[in-house]
């Protein structure tokens, strides 16, 4: 079985776990105690910086997934050892002022496809939280039908209307739960929310229909690795729940 292969059995058994170390964190010690407390995970993204993705291919042989908004990156990703490429996590980038429409996500995945010619990879893409559902749902299906592999969803981010804290959070996390819902019904290929997961709105998220949750935040700021790996663990017995209640009803 490949690094890769691991990671598509947790997502038929809907429980698959990717921790996220952030499309913009170059911060290798903050990385690699990331990826030190996500060995339960089922895979780790990291950003695409060269340095970076050798440091971590070269420390774990969890399913390596290399995020990035350049479709070049994402092709040397994978031949520097990355075993997926996600085009996206745009989450991160809408605080620097940055909007993504349907469009360029789409001209960007045909990009990727097209540089990475025959070399073997997974593809996901994230579907920018910020457009409208239908726009979404259309995306999506563009997208299977082009060959993706997984859709991430996320929340919007508004510098205007977002919250604070905690109470910011789970409104971000119910907007990506209520896309997941959407598109898991519009489309065959795995769903995987991202944006304000964590051990409370985990379960939310695979009752929506996900067979992943994307999570980073909530571990990635925390400042012991003891306490990194505490909740990773505990997100992956969310999981694992989720599957056996998943199998019990097949």
């Amino acid at each position: 079985m490949t690094r890769i292969d691991l990671f598509k059995q947790h997502l038929q058994e809907k429980r698959a776990v990717k921790v996220i170390a952030g499309i913009d964190n170059f911060d290798i010690e903050n990385i690699k105690k990331v990826v030190t407390s996500a060995q339960n995970a089922s895979a780790i993204d990291i950003c695409a910086k060269e340095e970076i993705v050798k440091e971590v291919r070269s420390m774990t042989e969890l399913p390596l997934f290399v995020s990035s908004i350049k479709p070049e990156e994402l092709v040397r990703a994978i031949d520097l050892g990355a075993d997926a490429v996600e085009l996206g996590n745009f989450d991160v980038l809408y605080k620097k002022g940055m909007s993504f429409t349907a469009e360029e996500v789409l001209k960007l995945a045909k990009e990727t496809i097209e540089l990475m010619g025959d070399r073997e990879y997974y593809f996901s893409v994230t579907i920018p939280g910020e457009i409208a559902i239908s726009e979404q749902i259309e995306l999506a299906r563009e997208l299977e039908a082009l060959g993706a592999d997984l859709i991430q969803t996320e929340g919007h981010y508004s510098k205007d209307t977002q919250s604070d804290g905690v109470r910011g959070l789970m409104e971000r996390a119910e907007l990506t739960i209520s896309n997941t819902i959407e598109l898991a019904r519009n489309v065959e290929i795995p769903i995987m929310t991202a944006t304000g997961i964590n051990p409370t709105t985990a379960p939310f998220a695979f009752a929506a229909g996900a067979s992943a949750i994307g999570v980073g935040s909530c571990i990635n700021k925390m400042d012991s690795t003891i306490s990194m790996m505490a909740t990773v663990n505990s997100l992956v017995e969310i999981a694992e729940k989720n599957a056996q209640k998943t199998l019990q009803l097949v």
